[in-house]
């Protein structure tokens, strides 16, 4: 849809969230308000301003990231990305092996921390495959259904964002169907590119939240006019190379003028007070994860425009 019938929706007052304490719950309550929208950016945008917390605008926006990977995920549960292992989630970290089976493969492993994985329909899960390319094993990723025989979930301590539930995966020779992997190399097309995906649909999702924020407790409307701003920019990012070095650049100046402006929103926000400020206060945290990851992506992306 256009950017006009994005920032009327955005503006809609009627746009309230609904009655969830769950992500699955939030999910299913605001699926037709989401699908409405054809794009990834789009949805997690719309999907921040339908919550009333940051783990469900979170939940919206690190699932679209996934189905902006991989279109043809469904989008009747969220979907969870299964990479990190004891010693990280870089390609020499992934134990979990994906081995030849009959007509199909088989998986076997543990993922040590999986974000949504007890909410999802589908896994998403990285694996070794023994083939050696340019010096390092071969990643794959395939589809398994979290309800797969093999498949077992456990539950993973979060440090905050109660509603943000992660799992450890053990996978027992899970059969996997050849048509159940996704094409191209796991690292290079998925797991590498992740991280700035889920950047943008996460930052877009919040930004939105923000805007919804400002509707229910009278923020002015400046606020209201740099967050609009702020999701354009994500939007437009968020239709650019993922591995490009400029989107990344770009990426960096949008995150530094967040920072203030959540700031400025705090500051008016906090005069209001009540349960979704507490809960704010509570889980912002989560703004600050990975930014010694970002960091190191913004002076790479600065050297490779050389500049």
């Amino acid at each position: 849809m256009s950017l006009d019938a994005l920032v009327r929706c955005l503006l809609d007052r009627s746009l309230v969230p609904p009655d969830a304490t769950t992500p699955r719950a939030w999910w299913d309550a605001t699926l037709g308000r989401r699908a409405a929208w054809a794009t990834p950016i789009d949805r997690a945008i719309v999907g921040g301003v339908c919550a009333d917390r940051i783990g469900f605008a979170f939940t919206g926006g690190y699932a679209e990231a996934l189905r902006a990977l991989v279109p043809d995920l469904p989008a009747d549960a969220p979907n969870a990305l299964c990479a990190t292992e004891e010693g990280g989630a870089h390609p020499r970290a992934i134990q979990t092996r994906l081995e030849p089976a009959g007509d199909g493969f088989t998986l076997t492993g543990r993922k040590k921390w999986a974000t949504l994985a007890d909410e999802a329909g589908t896994l998403l899960v990285v694996a070794a495959t023994g083939e050696i390319e340019g010096g390092k094993h071969r990643l794959r990723v395939a589809r398994v259904s979290t309800r797969a025989p093999g498949v077992t979930l456990a539950p993973a301590a979060a440090a905050f964002v109660p509603e943000i539930r992660h799992a450890e995966v053990t996978l027992d020779r899970v059969a996997v169907r050849a048509d159940d992997l996704l094409p191209g190399d796991g690292y290079d097309r998925y797991l590498k590119p992740f991280r700035t995906v889920e950047d943008l649909h996460v930052h877009g999702a919040l930004l939105g939240y923000l805007v919804g924020v400002a509707h229910r407790h009278g923020l002015p409307r400046e606020l209201v006019e740099r967050l609009l701003a702020a999701i354009v920019t994500t939007r437009v990012l968020a239709a650019e190379d993922s591995r490009a070095a400029t989107t990344h650049v770009v990426l960096a100046g949008l995150l530094a003028t967040v920072t203030p402006l959540v700031g400025d929103v705090e500051a008016a926000w906090s005069a209001t007070g009540g349960d979704e400020w507490q809960r704010w206060q509570r889980d912002r945290g989560l703004l600050q994860v990975a930014g010694r990851a970002r960091a190191a992506r913004r002076e790479a992306a600065w050297s490779a425009v050389d500049w």
